[in-house]
């Protein structure tokens, strides 16, 4: 059985309407690829943003959600995980991910990337600019930075290929 390929999106819970905007198109050409879109599963930001962007164009969203109700989930999300763990749920987010695409976030999208990386995942930054901390993945061709939602799908694309 073919596992289908689950496209982590992780980013702010507040962003600006570029970032929702790009989130949104993210989310949207990430369904039209048939891939799953997994996210924090909250209804604010770029996770409230991609979900939709998902489900407005007939894809699959999963979110991992830090509470033990899904009352701040968004209801863009089809599968909420609860799980009641807090930011420790960002473990779960990446771990689950096939490949991780971070947008423009704060400590808990730098800690997803930490921890993706880590493991050994993919990790693409979308319009996001974190600095040289991370730079010795990219000789490891784990990190590749992007500005546009359209070249997160190529480098996927390229990465799967």
């Amino acid at each position: 059985m073919e596992t289908q390929l689950i496209i982590g999106v992780m980013g702010g819970g507040s962003a600006s309407t570029a970032d929702i905007q790009a989130a949104y198109q993210l989310g949207a050409l990430i369904a039209k690829q048939g891939w799953m879109l997994l996210n924090g599963g909250r209804n604010a930001g770029i996770m409230e943003a991609s979900a939709k962007g998902a489900r407005d164009h007939g894809g699959i969203t999963v979110g991992i959600l830090p509470d033990d109700t899904a009352r701040r989930a968004s209801r863009f999300i089809q599968i909420p995980i609860l799980t009641g763990m807090g930011d420790a749920r960002n473990y779960i987010n990446v771990l689950t991910s096939h490949i991780v695409v971070a947008c423009p976030g704060g400590a808990g999208t730098i800690s997803e990337i930490a921890l993706a990386l880590k493991n050994n995942k993919q990790v693409i930054l979308m319009n996001f600019d974190t600095g040289e901390i991370f730079d010795g993945y990219r000789t490891k061709g784990l990190l590749y930075a992007v500005n546009t939602p359209e070249e997160v799908i190529d480098t996927i694309n390229s990465l799967i290929g």
